[in-house]
């Protein structure tokens, strides 16, 4: 059976503090990382928590790209989930991790839609390049 998805789940540490809490380049990484694998970007919305941290979404005609930010900790919990065949969700999750200068990048790939998913480590604490 063919896959309905594919859903990349990054977990991304040693990120620029400053990066991770500045909203307005967070949107623009995650709609230029959308662009950057392809996708048709629809819908954007992220949101500034006080004192710091960014969560967001950006809706793309293939599913979405997520992101919760935690500068106090240079950390990154980034979703980027995609149907279909054509677009390549590591595309954007590479693009992003590079642009948050993230050090360690920990990646699951799942296949969505085939049925009971048993994840497997892609990418395991490894310098982000």
């Amino acid at each position: 059976m063919d896959t309905m998805g594919r859903h990349v789940i990054s977990e991304l540490w040693g990120c620029d503090t400053n990066k991770l809490n500045n909203m307005d380049f967070i949107e623009k990484t995650f709609v230029n990382a959308a662009l950057k694998s392809g996708a048709e970007v629809r819908e954007v919305a992220f949101h500034k928590f006080a004192p710091q941290g960014v969560s967001g979404v950006v809706i793309i005609s293939e599913s979405h790209l997520t992101i919760h930010s935690f500068p106090e900790h240079g950390y990154a919990s980034i979703d980027v989930y995609t149907c279909g065949p054509v677009i390549d969700p590591n595309v954007a999750a590479e693009f992003i991790a590079r642009e948050l200068n993230a050090t360690t990048s920990e990646v699951l790939e799942l296949p969505r839609g085939m049925g009971p998913v048993k994840p497997e480590k892609r990418l395991s604490h490894s310098a982000v390049k």
